[in-house]
């Protein structure tokens, strides 16, 4: 018995090294499915992260594009700049381009002609990147002071906002381009009519002195010099009138005298006439 068992013990550590032989030359079975396990582990988280981000994206409200309105200024104080008005109004909100209207020229040139070398505005537009701020700023500023600071330059102007409904940055700079090319044209309109004018004046100057070197050859010829003089034609009498169309008609002198008593009486009569009716009116006028 004891060797039986000895045999069964011997056996059975050959197969435990067989079997230990086998497990090490063969892959790992075990790793295997760790590594299955694994991926299906990633892919399903995988899986759920994309599930997560679209969920997240349908949760969060999409954010409302800003619409850009524009503020006219009416009233501009001077020595305002463009860098006050911005520090000024960025208070309220976002403030986008900012554009000042300078004064005319004729006025700036008679600033500088009077010693006064500053210039200033007269109006002014002003974008906020927000509509809804745009509005509420008007509201609110209108017909108030600028600042409260009494120290400051600008505390005892009012504001004079209005906002532009349905208006564009590009209608302005539309509108500034047609007034510049206006006045573009303007002036080449006046260029043109002054060069017309020194011409005409420089083409009679030379006519002039023309005449003159010609009077003093003919002077020094002893040739008479005739003078021109300014004729003038005075418009006829009625009395004129009616005789030249006697005359075209060919009547005669008896004719054209009898004709004339005609007319000479005609005029006694209607100026007695009115004399007549100046006394009629004059008495009634008295006698009330």
């Amino acid at each position: 018995m004891a060797l039986l068992e000895k045999n069964d013990v011997t056996t059975d550590l050959e197969t435990r090294i067989m079997a230990i032989e086998e497990e090490l030359n063969d892959p790992k079975p075990e790793e295997e499915e760790e590594k299955a396990d694994q991926e299906m582990t990633c892919e399903d988280g995988g899986a759920l992260e994309a599930e997560t981000n679209k969920e997240d994206e349908l949760e969060k409200p999409q954010a409302k594009k800003l619409i850009p309105g524009i503020v006219y200024i009416g009233h501009i104080p001077p020595r305002m700049r463009p860098k006050h008005m911005r520090n000024m109004l960025s208070v309220y909100g976002e403030i986008g381009r900012i554009f000042l209207q300078p004064e005319d020229r004729c006025v700036k040139n008679k600033k500088k002609k009077a010693g006064c070398r500053s210039s200033s505005f007269t109006e002014g537009w002003v974008e906020f990147r927000d509509k809804r701020i745009a509005k509420r700023v008007a509201t609110t500023l209108h017909n108030t002071p600028m600042t409260s600071r009494k120290r400051s330059r600008f505390s005892s102007d009012l504001w004079s906002v209005k906002y532009l409904h349905r208006f564009h940055w590009c209608h302005l700079s539309e509108r500034l381009a047609y007034e510049q090319t206006v006045y573009h044209q303007r002036m080449r309109t006046e260029i043109s009519q002054a060069k017309k004018e020194t011409n005409f004046y420089l083409a009679s100057v030379e006519k002039s002195q023309n005449l003159e070197k010609l009077k003093k050859k003919k002077e020094k010829k002893g040739e008479v010099v005739e003078e021109k003089t300014w004729d003038y034609k005075q418009r006829p009498t009625e009395e004129e009138i009616h005789l030249k169309r006697f005359q075209n008609k060919g009547m005669s002198k008896k004719n054209l005298q009898k004709a004339q008593e005609k007319s000479k009486t005609i005029q006694d009569k209607a100026q007695s006439n009115v004399s007549l009716l100046a006394k009629i009116f004059s008495s009634g006028r008295a006698q009330d």
